[in-house]
């Protein structure tokens, strides 16, 4: 049978209109392939990250075994070295010195590591009708409703008077207890079901059920306390007062599991941002011989508005461009000036269940690539940095030179809400930046999803960047 001769609009549709295929199909299955053996790896790193300190020391683990060493600013390096920064184990810098000198700007990938959480107080153990409990404080934008009545892990660090510090990781392994925010029946929550959803569970009401055995004296008061506090003195040699000095994170006890019969997405805690923190990593890990000095931001405090010494608003990432530069001869703030980003963070992904929060023409969805955000911001662009035209336009050029499956996105229709992103506080430091990252589905919940195929996509993107060559 002939083939259809095409129509002249036919034509002039494909040379003008937009190809919006789905990656899956477009990528071809060696791609997804590719997608799922990469993912594999990305969710052995989830398991083993669940808090922005454990990121940082997986990190360093998998950084030390490809080579990378600690930086020493008093050092001079050579195009191909590989170097990281700790910043108190709570944020990273990982390094690979480019052929060009530093002055002329550097690559950078800038992704954040904490994910929502509920923080314990500075003093929360008490018993109330013989049962113990934590008191917390969420971390972050959450839907408190979604904590209550999951599995929880408890992990950290507890620093005691001497300057010992014990690191406490309970909750994840299969013979580990597990902990809870009870929740009531619906047989007695009527007054509870007239609150409105953002208030049906109060931030106070947070609290993690940890034990109800007493101590096995009967004598005395708060003897279930006594009896958890005995128990905390002889696995890891503390007492109450220690609280006062720890950093202590309940966060979700599940496992990321491989989700769909065709097992094509990721269900996990913290995708946002460990989805594209990993890419990031792996891309500096991956690249050799750079013509710019490759730079891969693991950051801290991004769901607090980027403050702290561990976070973007902070001057740890500026003081090391600034000491690599001066090694080179050369200074920092004109390597800052020539530099380009990708502020690696996710966007919403378009759920059908709920469309109306979004304009779905601007909208990421999943399996369609990597997601380029122009901006983020709220209502008016407040908040974000705005990426220019020029550099969309590069980065644009980039991906699609290199067979990079990608999209763009908004944060949600115009005067719905919004967020943002490290982009801005880059952007400050007369940085070209622009956000790259993945779709997600049931952000800031302890269980996200995304795409395999967009996460390896994103890996792709970052992977280039870093390669790109110098005209």
């Amino acid at each position: 049978m002939a083939e259809k001769k095409k129509t002249g609009a036919e034509k002039l549709r494909e040379k003008l209109f937009m190809q919006n295929k789905n990656g899956c199909t477009a990528a071809g299955e060696k791609t997804v392939a590719q997608a799922d053996a990469f993912c594999e790896d990305y969710k052995k790193f989830l398991d083993s990250a669940k808090t922005e300190r454990e990121a940082v020391k997986t990190a360093v683990r998998l950084a030390e075994k490809a080579g990378f060493v600690p930086y020493d600013p008093k050092k001079a390096y050579a195009p191909g070295d590989k170097v990281y920064v700790n910043n108190r184990g709570k944020a990273a810098i990982f390094a690979v010195i480019g052929k060009k000198p530093v002055e002329e700007g550097v690559r950078i990938s800038a992704a954040h590591i904490d994910s929502p959480r509920l923080d314990l107080k500075p003093n929360p153990l008490y018993e109330d009708s013989e049962l113990a409990l934590f008191k917390t404080h969420y971390y972050g934008g959450i839907k408190k409703y979604q904590w209550t009545v999951i599995p929880l892990a408890l992990h950290g660090v507890i620093v005691k008077k001497d300057g010992k510090k014990v690191e406490v990781s309970i909750g994840e392994d299969k013979d580990d207890p597990c902990f809870v925010v009870t929740d009531l029946l619906p047989h007695l929550a009527t007054e509870q079901s007239k609150r409105t959803l953002a208030g049906g569970i109060k931030g106070e009401e947070l609290n993690i059920l940890v034990g109800s055995r007493p101590f096995k004296e009967d004598e005395g008061s708060e003897l279930v306390k006594l009896n958890i506090l005995n128990i905390l003195n002889e696995k890891y040699g503390i007492k109450e007062e220690d609280f006062l000095s720890a950093e202590l994170e309940c966060v979700p006890a599940f496992k990321a599991q491989d989700l769909g019969f065709d097992r094509s997405m990721i269900a996990a805690y913290g995708h946002d941002d460990r989805v594209c923190a990993y890419p990031a990593l792996r891309a500096a890990l991956d690249v050799k011989d750079p013509d710019w000095t490759a730079v891969t931001i693991l950051a801290d405090k991004e769901e607090i508005g980027s403050e702290g010494n561990t976070g973007l608003q902070s001057k740890f990432f500026v003081y090391f461009i600034n000491d690599l530069a001066r090694s080179q001869g050369g200074e920092g703030y004109r390597a800052l000036s020539h530099s380009q980003c990708l502020s690696a963070d996710v966007n919403a992904a378009f759920d059908p269940t709920f469309p109306d929060v979004m304009e779905k023409r601007n909208a990421a969805q999943l399996n369609r690539g990597v997601v380029i955000t122009k901006y983020t911001g709220s209502r008016g662009k407040s908040g974000t940095s705005d990426a220019s035209a020029e550099y969309m336009g590069q980065i644009r050029a980039l991906l699609d030179k290199n067979d990079v499956i990608w999209q763009t996105g908004e944060l949600g229709k115009v005067d719905m809400g919004g967020g943002g992103t490290v982009a801005m506080y880059i952007a400050n430091l007369d940085v070209d930046v622009v956000d790259l990252g993945v779709p997600v589905l049931s952000m800031h919940a302890p269980f996200e999803v995304v795409s395999k195929l967009d996460v390896f996509m994103a890996y792709r993107a970052m992977l280039e960047f870093y390669k790109d060559k110098a005209e």
